[in-house]
């Protein structure tokens, strides 16, 4: 699943060492290609994923996640544009809100993939 699916949850990961739940978005798309389109299918994807977690569907598919730190965590291809930073300034603050944070990892192509003692 990828960034372009807004209506699904593409990965769930606990980190082993700190009990961290990282729900994980993979972001492939280039962000020179289709900005405006690459933005709001973020956008949706992280609504999605807020809804997960705020109407309980985490904690009732993972009861090991109630009361841990929850992170979503956006693993992209390509670093972000400008327009990408900010959209992540406010969407990250939004989540805040909610007691939850964001995190944005660049992925370089062929390096491990940044998941932190996934066990997920």
């Amino acid at each position: 699943m990828t960034v372009e699916e807004t209506n699904k949850i593409d990965r769930i990961a606990f980190n082993r060492q700190n009990g961290d739940v990282l729900l994980v978005i993979s972001d492939h798309l280039n962000w020179d290609e289709n900005e405006g389109e690459h933005l709001l299918a973020l956008q949706g994807k992280l609504n999605t994923y807020l809804e997960f977690v705020e109407s309980g569907q985490l904690y009732a598919k993972y009861p090991r996640a109630t009361g841990k730190r929850i992170i979503f965590y956006v693993v992209g291809k390509f670093p972000l544009s400008d327009e990408a930073s900010n959209l992540y300034r406010l969407a990250g603050k939004a989540i805040q809100d909610y007691g939850y944070s964001l995190q944005f990892v660049h992925h370089k192509l062929g390096d491990k993939l940044p998941i932190p003692d996934d066990e997920g």
